[in-house]
């Protein structure tokens, strides 16, 4: 199942909505769905605002199940400026707030409560992969 909308704030909910109506039907937990959907809020924030500069375009979100590994994947896709997210160093959370760099945070959370990510830039598309275990 995926659903392609304009890249804008107010277009999360309706991609929230589509992956928690299909989390509800393979039975996840609320704590696991919570999970996930401060994941793509992050994620999805991050699209709408920094994807496209000042410009427009699009993001596309797919969700399927696997079901012998007993998981979730989500796909998340846009057309903006090539960004991996997975490739910058992990905050030093061992920092006081007041020596830490501004930003970060959030990409860290999604990597310590997804089971895996991956990412990949293919014909102008940026491409990330997320999976969780139910």
């Amino acid at each position: 199942m995926n659903l392609t909308v304009e890249a804008k704030v107010e277009n999360i909910d309706p991609l929230t909505n589509l992956v928690n109506k299909q989390l509800e039907a393979m039975g996840c937990s609320p704590r696991v769905q919570s999970q996930i959907d401060i994941a793509l809020d992050e994620l999805l924030s991050n699209i709408c605002h920094y994807a496209y500069g000042d410009g427009t375009g699009h993001v596309t979100v797919g969700i399927e199940e696997i079901a012998e590994e007993n998981a979730v994947q989500i796909t998340i896709k846009d057309y903006g400026i090539p960004f991996d997210p997975l490739a910058h160093d992990d905050p030093d959370v061992s920092l006081d707030i007041h020596e830490r760099n501004i930003g970060g945070l959030g990409i860290f959370l999604v990597k310590k409560t997804m089971s895996d990510l991956r990412y990949e830039y293919r014909d102008g598309c940026n491409i990330l992969t997320v999976v969780k275990t139910l």
